[in-house]
């Protein structure tokens, strides 16, 4: 019998509603005094009250501006509240956020820049320095307001003095004189445009909604089953999806609270939940790893954490990390920044090694197909996941100022993940690979992902990409290598006695190669572009010549 996800319910049924504007003022009225925001880092809190009353304020200096609905406003800070007011102040100005990642400089920044097009940017001091070095390109940014974190008043002279217009934040909080009129957005109304992660080309602006970023927040909140009794803690940088919709606002919709902290801290993760009675959390990449190999303390369990929302979960840790810290359940779903999650995990349920979730098919249509025909797999056979929405205003608006990319994605009225994946007979949908890391070694198929989620696994092995290279024996198309980082002396010869039991013969890496690190993109994405085209170093270790057995 085929499962489906059946227990979303939105927290607000009636879908007009869904915008964040109307999310605050609704919480606003209901609870305005209980706790909305918790900054550690800067010792600060803010009701549910004040965040709209601050928010609005700032909003309304933007409209003063000369901010018109649907103009682009660029926010480039670390974790702060002020990126949090900028954001809010988008929506209720109905203006669009543009979030760009703190690595963007030079050619990734000028390119971002450039497609968004943008009036207005809230940026951090320590980041004036980039958009004067992209020169013209900046030219059409009107005015800058700058976050001071020790450097405020030298990066404002420094864009003054490049012929921009820049003021201190803290005109944005002044209360005097705003006499302006907020218009209120509508679901179908661009509220954010975020960036793809350029893994094999120009990155992507991705047009998001408002209610799109609703339903995003919705899902994560029947994922996680939060209500107003809870605190979620995020740890994870605020120009990325995870951290704003699926943390940030799944806590605003359901009157609960958030922490927000400044970056991950592996070591003092547990710490931090138990300073402000957390209850629920997220997790992404390899996150989990890194906390799972933090030293065992007998009193793990001492926490009021009750859930994990983790993407991808690391299947191998996940009964050890329940029992660890005494969690309810750790949860997950598979999605896209385009698609919002077309799958999710139920609470609590025993879940199949390796499965990413069941389809939510009340509110998705989702095959798998043959990425050359389009044409639908068999049950159990791998093929590329299409998806398309069944309500209106739950996925993107398109790649934004790119038409024929959005064209080429939504090809046979289908948006094209490029994710390989497969479904049992029960239901269940496991990731295989992104379709062009995908490898086939002798006849079989391999996942790249599956081979470094086991090498991960290893203790002192800190990152993992997992490439094929042209194999020299006809026919036998490519051969496995792995590169790792590692924290403490590791030899490949561990690495494959490690996998033995845990990786497929025909899959266990044939080659191994140590780095001090893996190339990536300014969204950490690990760019195995280049890891190819490096292909076989004269560091790397080929196991059959140590070994002389067939591979």
């Amino acid at each position: 019998m085929i499962q489906t996800y059946d227990d979303l319910v939105p927290v607000t049924e009636d879908q007009a509603n869904w915008t964040l504007p109307k999310s605050l003022r609704d919480q606003s009225l209901a609870r305005g005094d209980s706790t909305f925001l918790i900054m550690p880092d800067e010792g600060r809190q803010w009701t549910y009250a004040e965040m709209l009353r601050d928010s609005e304020t700032v909003a309304g200096h933007f409209v003063a501006a000369g901010a018109q609905p649907g103009d682009r406003i660029i926010i480039m800070g670390e974790n702060s509240s002020q990126f949090i007011r900028a954001w809010f102040a988008s929506s209720l100005s109905s203006t669009v956020e543009v979030p760009l990642n703190t690595s963007y400089e030079g050619e990734f920044l000028s390119h971002q820049v450039q497609t968004v097009d943008a009036r207005f940017a809230v940026i951090d001091d320590t980041f004036a320095a980039r958009f004067v070095a992209i020169g013209e390109v900046a030219r059409k940014i009107e005015s800058f307001w700058v976050i001071d974190t020790g450097h405020g008043a030298d990066a404002i002279a420094l864009l003054r003095s490049a012929g921009f217009t820049a003021m201190p934040w803290e005109e944005l909080e002044e209360e005097t004189g705003m006499d302006v009129e907020l218009r209120e957005p509508e679901p179908a109304d661009l509220a954010a445009i975020l960036f793809t992660s350029g893994t094999t080309g120009p990155s992507k602006g991705v047009a998001m909604p408002h209610g799109q970023v609703y339903f995003f927040a919705t899902e994560i909140a029947s994922l996680t089953r939060l209500g107003p009794q809870d605190t979620y803690m995020s740890v994870t940088p605020l120009f990325h999806a995870n951290a704003q919709f699926l943390a940030v606002l799944p806590a605003l919709i359901t009157g609960g609270r958030v922490v927000v902290r400044r970056r991950f801290s592996a070591s003092r993760w547990i710490d931090q939940v138990r300073e402000h009675q957390v209850t629920a959390t997220n997790f992404i990449g390899v996150m989990m790893s890194f906390v799972a190999k933090q030293k065992k303390r007998p009193d793990d369990r001492d926490n009021s954490l009750r859930v994990i929302f983790a993407a991808p979960t690391a299947a191998t840790l996940t009964d050890e990390f329940i029992d660890r810290f005494g969690l309810e359940a750790i949860v997950e779903a598979f999605g896209l920044t385009e698609t919002s999650n077309p799958f999710l995990t139920p609470y609590g349920a025993r879940r199949p090694a390796g499965a990413v979730g069941l389809l939510v098919a009340d509110w998705f249509d989702a095959r798998l197909v043959d990425p050359e025909t389009d044409r639908e797999v068999a049950l159990g056979e791998v093929g590329e996941l299409v998806v398309r929405p069944k309500y209106p205003w739950t996925a993107s608006l398109g790649y934004y100022n790119l038409p024929q990319k959005t064209v080429e994605a939504w090809r046979n009225l289908w948006f094209h993940t490029g994710d390989a994946l497969w479904q049992d007979s029960s239901g269940w949908y496991y990731f295989v690979d992104r379709y062009k890391d995908a490898l086939r070694h002798r006849g079989h198929n391999i996942s790249s992902y599956e081979i470094e989620q086991a090498i991960l696994g290893l203790d002192g092995i800190v990152d993992c990409a997992v490439i094929g290279v042209p194999s020299e024996f006809e026919g036998g198309e490519d051969d496995v290598l792995a590169i790792v980082v590692t924290n403490s002396e590791i030899e490949a010869s561990q690495i494959w006695a490690w996998c033995e039991g845990k990786v497929p013969d025909y899959a266990t890496p044939r080659y191994v190669r140590f780095a001090d690190a893996l190339p990536k993109t300014p969204t950490e994405k690990i760019q195995k572009t280049t890891l190819r085209s490096e292909g076989i170093t004269a560091e790397t270790i080929d196991r059959l010549k140590i070994s002389q057995r067939p591979l």
